[in-house]
């Protein structure tokens, strides 16, 4: 994974004009449900992020780009869903490891349409709550609503912080050695933070089935 990691972050880096499309396929992966268990999704795009003060690459294709896979991601996963219906609980990876769909149904049961907004922001249910929305028939304007909003917020919260950690630290006048420092410190408050969101004692106690 990590060479998967490093080695799609310098493509970008060498070739600009594959942001989108790259960040397009990113996103998806990490929202699609049968890609994103096996799919570095998130460090990608934060990686992607660091890049974009020095001029590497733009943020505009950056942005859409992710937005775009994100957007597609879900709306396939729904779709499977309402197509399919239960059934497909009995297709893999769902049929080796049933506990994948079972903590997206409580937090559907839950939170309701509002689910497919909330899960985007955890990664345990992220690709896995726009499947059960489709099979619990959620109606299309309302997870179409949240699954656009969600997106807009989800992906530049993903890009962002890389982009605001590199300018940070050229602007704190530190040499070459701080400013590494700075983003590397930033980075992991950000990390820790994220940490701590998706293993709040809300959605533990979704995932203990209580």
């Amino acid at each position: 994974m990590d060479a998967l990691i490093s080695e799609t972050v310098q493509f970008i880096s060498q070739h600009a004009g594959w942001t989108f499309p790259i960040m397009f396929l990113t996103a998806f992966g990490e929202s699609f449900v049968f890609v994103s268990l096996i799919f570095p999704g998130t460090t990608i795009m934060i990686a992607a992020g660091l890049l974009v003060p020095g001029g590497t690459i733009h943020l505009f294709p950056l942005l859409t780009g992710a937005i775009l896979g994100a957007v597609i991601g879900d709306s396939i996963s729904y779709w499977l869903g309402l197509r399919f219906g239960p059934a497909i609980k009995s297709s893999w990876p769902f049929s080796r490891n049933p506990d994948l769909l079972k903590h997206g149904e409580a937090l559907f049961r839950r939170y309701g349409g509002a689910s497919v907004f909330i899960g985007r922001f955890f990664g345990p249910f992220r690709a896995s709550v726009p499947l059960i929305a489709g099979i619990m028939k959620m109606p299309s304007l309302q997870f179409w609503v949240a699954n656009v909003t969600s997106a807009v917020i989800w992906a530049p919260a993903l890009l962002l912080p890389g982009t605001i950690a590199v300018l940070l630290s050229k602007w704190s006048g530190f040499g070459a050695a701080g400013q590494v420092a700075v983003v590397v410190a930033l980075l992991a408050f950000g990390a820790l933070l994220v940490w701590a969101w998706e293993h709040s004692k809300t959605f533990r106690s979704l995932e203990d089935g209580e």
